[in-house]
């Protein structure tokens, strides 16, 4: 039996609803992943992904596999046993980069900061004399919390910097270079509006260089990837592993989409957007859960009022409105909200929709 779907406006923490020309890109032709035709796409994406990223790196290229293989990827190839992690934690993606540098057998030093606080760069440097990475998310899907990764950048000494800008690729400031970002892992579902499937992945020459030559995952071997993707060209390429296609030349559309647009301008829509949603969600009398000053706009978390059954909203928007927001995690499950204004959803009329549904849906539960 095959399944009818709905449209559903997605406004949840990813993924988000996509734009037109990566949506459209699904449906060309499937491609051999060592076609000519092919390796334009990719050369074309990766190309791209270097913009959005604000980097030179040879090696930035769309790994095979959601954020987290990225997150898995950053951390096989850096540290082995022994090797010292300090990791910023200010949200569940911080402590889950101590569970991936946990089972590299390295020696992570975990930097706690309270949920819905921006990390303090200077705490976060000063926690080990001499590591060899050091890791932050750059923004906080499970909190909506926005980090300065540039100072932590500033303060890294000679250890890598590993970011995580999944929710922040594509729709918010990123310069990986000038901010000293090393090995950088994002995702294509949020902000830059393509499918789920795909890791944006860049790694410097330097850290190349210092990788594990024998990392513990094959299949994310940056060595290995480095012959197909990055570091070879044309006849040249050498076979890896059968790269998803289809998904790639999503991708390519889908950033040439934010690229022709201007990615300055882009990032302007999902900061006023996201504004909008936060000034919109306090007048209705809501509080923001974020810390003021380093609320995330592509992903906005809000506090549920008291006496209010927040699955019980959740379902109310998508069978009334279609809409989908999410809940938040871990001890925040049934307390906050996460609302996010991302990818073609960055727009005053998601903003609007989203008010107006979320004010009858309180109001049907007796607030």
């Amino acid at each position: 039996m095959t399944t009818t779907l709905t449209y559903r406006h997605l406004f949840g923490p990813g993924p988000s609803n996509c734009y037109p020309e990566a949506i459209s890109a699904l449906g060309n032709p499937v491609l051999g992943h060592l076609d000519p035709l092919f390796l334009e796409i990719m050369d074309s994406a990766c190309q791209g992904l270097r913009q959005v990223w604000g980097t030179t790196n040879s090696r930035t290229l769309p790994l095979s596999g959601t954020g987290s293989a990225g997150m898995e990827a950053a951390f096989v190839n850096a540290v082995g046993p022994g090797d010292v992690a300090v990791v910023a934690v200010n949200g569940m993606f911080g402590a889950r980069m101590c569970e991936v540098a946990r089972r590299t057998g390295a020696q992570v030093v975990r930097v706690e900061h309270p949920w819905g606080t921006p990390i303090d760069p200077e705490r976060v440097a000063a926690a080990h004399p001499s590591p060899k990475v050091i890791a932050a998310v750059h923004a906080e899907t499970s909190t909506g919390v926005l980090s300065d990764i540039a100072a932590l950048g500033q303060l890294k000494g000679d250890a890598l910097l590993i970011a995580d800008a999944v929710t922040s690729i594509g729709g918010l400031e990123l310069y990986a270079d000038k901010w000293g970002i090393d090995v950088g892992y994002a995702g294509t579902q949020k902000c830059l509006g393509v499918p789920p499937g795909l890791s944006p992945f860049t790694i410097s020459d330097a850290a190349f260089e210092l990788r594990i030559k024998d990392p513990q995952s094959w299949y994310l071997d940056l060595g290995l990837l480095g012959g197909y993707v990055g570091s070879a060209s044309g006849s040249r390429r050498t076979y890896h592993h059968t790269a998803p296609v289809t998904m790639i030349a999503s991708l390519e559309a889908g950033v040439n989409r934010v690229l022709q647009e201007g990615l300055g301008t882009v990032q302007a829509r999902h900061v006023a957007a996201g504004l909008a949603l936060q000034d919109g969600l306090e007048e209705m009398g809501l509080d923001l859960f974020a810390a003021a000053g380093s609320r995330l706009p592509s992903l906005t978390t809000v506090k549920v009022p008291d006496g209010v059954d927040s699955a019980a909203v959740r379902a109310y928007l998508l069978e009334r409105f279609n809409i989908e927001i999410g809940a938040g995690v871990g001890e925040f499950a049934s307390s906050v909200w996460r609302i996010g204004m991302m990818g073609p959803n960055a727009n005053p009329a998601s903003v609007t929709l989203v008010l107006g549904a979320l004010k009858e849906a309180l109001a049907k539960a007796g607030r």
